[in-house]
């Protein structure tokens, strides 16, 4: 009996796995040729005040205000912050192949465990914009690694250890403000 259930349950998880493909294929195809765009605003910089330059960990400045992700493209660091302005929680990530635009977007969608673009099983997927035909966000592998992605591969994953993808999940929620700064 065990065999027939196991086989039941790779058919599912491999239906599961073919529909959501189909559906991110089909949001993408569908999407305005102006979701995701970045919004020009004049808060995103990526200077620094000098006292920034003694915590690597600092809040970039000119990052935006109230609850939003920031996500530094130079640092490859994501600072969660409150509505306060006060940073929640920082951390290193390995970023994909390719990289959003510095700007101002908000998070689009979000999956809980689906196959990642490099082939590895990912969770708390938080989907923030479109570039090139790829989608960029943060994503945590269940087998908890972070190697660098093949650069021959047009890859969006910023990723995260699971702990910080449990933080990311629990943090970004859909339409909210995430700040990509050079």
């Amino acid at each position: 009996m065990s065999r027939s259930s196991s086989g039941f349950v790779a058919g599912l998880t491999a239906a599961a796995l073919a529909a959501v493909g189909f559906l991110a294929y089909q949001a993408s195809a569908n999407a305005p040729d102006s979701m995701g765009k970045p919004d020009a605003s004049p808060s995103v910089s990526a200077s620094r005040s000098p006292k920034d330059k003694k915590d690597p960990a600092a809040l970039p400045a000119r990052s935006g205000t109230g609850e939003r992700v920031v996500y530094s493209l130079a640092e490859d660091r994501v600072w969660l912050v409150e509505a306060s302005g006060k940073v929640k929680l920082t951390f290193g990530v390995t970023p994909g192949t390719v990289d959003p635009d510095p700007g101002t977007y908000a998070v689009t969608s979000r999956t809980g465990r689906v196959m990642g673009t490099d082939g590895v099983p990912i969770e708390h997927v938080v989907v923030f914009t479109l570039t090139d035909g790829v989608a960029i966000g943060f994503s945590a592998a269940v087998d908890g690694s972070t190697p660098k992605p093949d650069p021959s591969k047009k890859t969006g994953g910023i990723r995260e250890s699971r702990a910080h993808g449990n933080a990311m999940w629990e943090f970004a929620l859909r339409e909210k403000k995430v700040v990509v700064v050079p």
